[in-house]
């Protein structure tokens, strides 16, 4: 990638480098933005330095002379505590865009940025899907939510993070995230549930996959997850617990619209069940996992 005039002289912030934050920074670095870093824990945020990135030691640091400023954190309420209980709110440059491509409850996306706008800054939630490997590779699916001008604005930052589409006001880019995990989490549990049963009636897993892929049953769980069901290959890419965070988030959004979301709520249990027999930190394709012991199968 090469650098523009207008992204040389754009100071990104980026909060939060951990699975995600990491690989995204280090893409905005080689696309010739000047990134300064801050994570909770410093030493992530140190792997940075070897890629051309100031590491600042407090959020406040790290946000005083930024144009753009990205939130990847783990939940709102961590949102919360770094945007307006760290200081970063108070010292950020009047017009400052906030850019959270954190997934949280969309009312918290819309909090956020009412509060964003009282210190004079904009606010964009541009949660993404993709995992890792779309971070490194700069393929993400970028769903975002507030003002067109401001989305305008944030497409030389979202261009080497992947596809970014605005899907409506503060809140949407959250509501949008929400569908995709709830589609995400209940196909994971489809196409477990099916490869199990496929080998419990004496059926080769790995060949059934291989003979509905192309068909209606394709997708991308199927061809990515169903290969790591048949490997029992569960190594964290996006964890369980995120996966039922997500999904608690669409059953609390859910209720506040009054809209019934039984298959949601029933996956939210099986996933629940999953964490809560030690697969917190695994995969969310672990779900395979959890859904085999309740089957007496390995």
């Amino acid at each position: 990638m090469t650098c523009t005039r207008g992204t040389a002289a754009m100071n990104i912030t980026v909060l939060g480098i951990g699975m995600m934050g990491l690989p995204m920074a280090q893409r905005l670095r080689e696309a010739g933005f000047a990134v300064t870093a801050w994570n909770r824990t410093v030493e992530k945020a140190m792997r940075l330095a070897a890629h051309g990135a100031r590491v600042a030691h407090t959020a406040a640091q790290a946000v005083r002379e930024a144009d753009v400023v990205i939130t990847m954190l783990e939940n709102g309420d961590a949102v919360q505590a770094v945007l307006f209980g760290q200081g970063v709110a108070q010292v950020l440059k009047p017009g400052t865009l906030v850019i959270d491509m954190s997934s949280i409850k969309p009312a918290q996306a819309r909090d956020h940025a009412r509060r964003l706008a009282e210190h004079g800054c904009a606010h964009l939630d541009a949660p993404v899907s993709g995992g890792t490997v779309g971070a490194q590779a700069g393929t993400l699916a970028i769903m975002v939510g507030g003002e067109a001008a401001d989305f305008a604005r944030a497409q030389p930052v979202f261009a080497p993070l992947g596809r970014a589409t605005h899907v409506g006001p503060h809140g949407a880019g959250q509501l949008a995230k929400l569908a995709n995990q709830m589609i995400v989490g209940i196909t994971i549990g489809a196409v477990s549930e099916a490869l199990l049963l496929a080998a419990r009636g004496g059926a080769d897993m790995a060949r059934v996959r291989e003979a509905i892929r192309g068909g209606f049953a394709e997708s991308r769980i199927l061809e990515v997850h169903g290969q790591r069901m048949v490997e029992r290959d569960f190594a964290k890419r996006a964890a369980m617990s995120v996966q039922l965070k997500d999904l608690r988030n669409a059953l609390d959004t859910a209720d506040a619209l009054d809209f019934q979301a039984p298959i949601t709520k029933l996956f939210a249990q099986l996933y629940a069940d999953g964490v809560d027999h030690g697969l917190s930190e695994y995969d969310h394709s672990a779900l395979f996992v959890e859904l085999a012991r309740r089957n007496g199968m390995k």
